[in-house]
């Protein structure tokens, strides 16, 4: 099916590819359709458009290429809603927040974006170290790449 999306206009999607969002995001509670749109090959960025609101599609990034030391732990509720039986069905992103140049651009860390790949769901999740896991980590921090 053809969706209308907030940056990449018209793009074809499978079905199969749309992920189920129970309680939808924050701010954004009754929309629960969204799809993983890569934007490039050769970066670690999507985006993550919802399929039922073309306005709403937010730029994420793959966490670990830009803080590899990046870990914390999902909690038991969080494992369940998202019904993960195994670390491999999970992955990870975190939301960015564009600025004028991308380098001055920044990542939420304190509330990732977790995946479960094969169940096709998806959840929001808030962490409580805002000092380990800060809501504005700098993009320009690339760990293990270069600038």
């Amino acid at each position: 099916m053809k969706i209308e999306t907030k940056f990449l206009g018209e793009v074809e999607i499978n079905d199969k590819d749309i992920f189920t969002f129970e309680y939808g995001l924050p701010g954004f509670p009754d929309l629960q359709k969204f799809v993983l749109l890569p934007i490039d090959g050769d970066l670690p960025l999507a985006v993550l458009q919802s399929t039922e609101k073309a306005e709403i599609g937010f730029v994420v990034a793959y966490p670990f290429a830009f803080k590899k030391d990046y870990e914390f732990d999902i909690s038991d509720e969080d494992k369940e809603d998202l019904k993960i039986e195994k670390e491999e069905d999970v992955i990870v992103y975190s939301i960015v927040t564009l600025k004028e140049t991308f380098l001055e651009s920044t990542l939420n860390l304190l509330a990732p974006i977790v995946f479960n790949v094969n169940k096709k769901l998806g959840k929001q999740i808030v962490l409580q170290d805002s000092a380990a896991y800060p809501l504005r980590f700098p993009i320009s921090t690339l760990e293990g790449s270069a600038k």
